[in-house]
C-alpha cells in the first residue's frame, strides 16, 4: 500500500515557500507598474507576508497569484517573461546544484527529482528512447485554465537556464497539448521556431547526444556537495510530492495491471468514494487521469516500439484492438492509424516512458 493520501501535498495545503517563486510575482509586478492589491486579491495574504521568513502558502494561493497577474497585465509575454527568471532560482542547495551541473543531463534529473521545490506547479518528467529525451509535463495540483501559461512559463524557464549554463542555446522542439496560439511571436522568441501545436502532451525535444556534453559552469564536486545537502533538507521541508504527481507514477506503474478506481483507492488507503473527493479538489477525476496515463503510453508504444494496435491494445489491457481503437479515439479525437501514421512522418516526434 502506498499509505494515506492525507501523506501527500493537497492542493489547498501550505507546502510553497512565498520567499521563493512566488516572490518573483511580486517583483514583477512591482517592474511592471501593477497594482500589487490587484495581484493580492483573493489570495488571503498581505503585502507584508511576503517579508517573512520561510511563510508557506498553498498551490491554490500561488496560482491565484498569478491568475490575477497575467489576466491583470493581459500581456501575451507575461508568462515567457516570468520563466525567463524562475530556474535554477533561489531554493538554496538545490539551486545550487543546478548551477554546478556538468550537463543537460544532471540539470534535467535536478530538476525532476526536486521539482516540488524548484516548480511546484508542473511535474517534469524524463524519457529517453532511440536517440531522443523528452521532457514532458503534467499537472501537479489541476489548473487547467492556467495550464497554457503554466507550461509556456516552465519551458522557458528551462530553455534559459540551459542556455545560460551550456553557453550556447540548445536546439529544443516543443509539443503544445493545445490548439495553436493565435500569435506565437513569444514562443518563437523565447523557444524557437520548433513548435508543434494539437499534440497530446506538453514537451521538450532534444536528440540525446546533447544531454552528456560537458558545460563550462559543471563543478561535479560542487554539485555532489549541494545535492547531498538538498536532500537532507528534503526531509525537513513541508513541500511534498502532490497527489496528482503520485497518481500519475502508480498508474504509470500499474497500466499492464489495468487499474481501477478501487484497487487505485485500495493501494492509496482511501476509499473510492475519498479518492473521488480528493480529485474532484484538483479539478478532476479518476477516468481522466487513467486515460491520460494510457494515451502517453500508447504514444510511447507506437512511436519508439512501432507497436501496432493489437500490440498496444494488449500491452494496456484491452480485451480486443477494436475496443482499444474506440477507447483512444475518445481520448485523443483521433483514430489510432491516424495518429499513428503522423508519428511516422512528423520531424518531432512522440515518446513516452512506460
Amino acid at each position: 500500500m502506498i499509505g494515506d493520501m492525507r501523506r501527500f501535498s493537497q492542493a489547498g495545503d501550505a507546502g510553497i515557500l512565498l520567499q521563493h517563486q512566488p516572490a518573483l510575482l511580486l517583483d514583477y509586478a512591482y517592474g511592471s507598474e501593477f497594482d500589487v492589491a490587484i495581484l493580492l486579491r483573493d489570495t488571503g495574504l498581505r503585502l507584508q507576508d511576503f517579508t517573512g521568513e520561510n511563510t508557506c502558502i498553498s498551490a491554490l494561493q500561488y496560482l491565484q497569484l498569478l491568475t490575477n497577474l497575467i489576466g491583470g497585465l493581459r500581456s501575451s509575454d507575461t508568462s515567457f517573461m516570468l520563466g525567463q527568471q524562475m530556474l535554477p532560482g533561489h531554493v538554496g542547495d538545490v539551486s545550487h546544484a543546478l548551477l554546478q551541473a556538468q550537463n543537460l543531463r544532471q540539470a534535467l534529473h535536478i530538476l525532476a527529482s526536486h521539482h516540488a521545490r524548484l516548480c511546484p506547479l508542473l511535474c517534469p518528467r524524463l524519457s529517453e528512447g532511440e536517440g531522443l529525451t523528452v521532457l514532458y509535463w503534467t499537472d501537479s495540483f489541476g489548473a487547467p485554465a492556467l495550464r497554457p501559461a503554466l507550461v509556456e512559463m516552465h519551458m522557458t524557464a528551462v530553455v534559459a537556464m540551459c542556455r545560460w549554463l551550456s553557453g550556447a542555446p540548445l536546439a529544443w522542439r516543443f509539443c503544445f497539448n493545445r490548439s495553436r496560439a493565435r500569435h506565437t511571436e513569444q514562443h518563437e522568441v523565447h523557444l524557437g521556431s520548433e513548435l508543434r501545436f494539437n499534440c497530446h502532451f506538453d514537451a521538450m525535444l532534444i536528440d540525446s547526444a546533447s544531454m552528456d556534453k560537458p558545460w563550462p559552469r559543471g563543478n561535479a564536486t560542487a554539485a555532489a556537495t549541494a545535492l547531498r545537502r538538498a536532500e537532507q533538507d528534503a526531509e525537513r521541508q513541508t513541500s511534498h510530492a502532490s497527489v496528482l504527481d503520485v497518481l500519475y507514477d502508480y498508474l504509470l506503474e500499474h497500466i499492464r495491471c489495468t487499474p481501477t478506481l478501487d484497487n487505485t483507492a485500495s493501494a492509496f488507503g482511501v476509499s473510492p468514494a475519498t479518492m473521488k473527493r480528493y480529485l474532484l479538489k484538483h479539478g478532476t477525476h479518476f477516468q481522466a487521469e487513467l486515460d491520460q496515463v494510457r494515451t502517453h503510453v500508447a504514444l510511447y508504444l507506437f512511436q519508439t516500439r512501432r507497436y501496432d494496435n493489437e500490440a498496444v491494445a494488449q500491452h494496456l489491457g484491452f480485451h480486443d484492438a477494436n475496443n482499444f481503437r474506440r477507447s483512444f479515439k475518445r481520448w485523443t479525437g483521433l483514430t489510432p492509424s491516424l495518429l499513428r501514421d503522423g508519428l511516422m512522418t512528423d520531424a518531432a516526434p512522440l515518446h513516452c516512458r512506460s
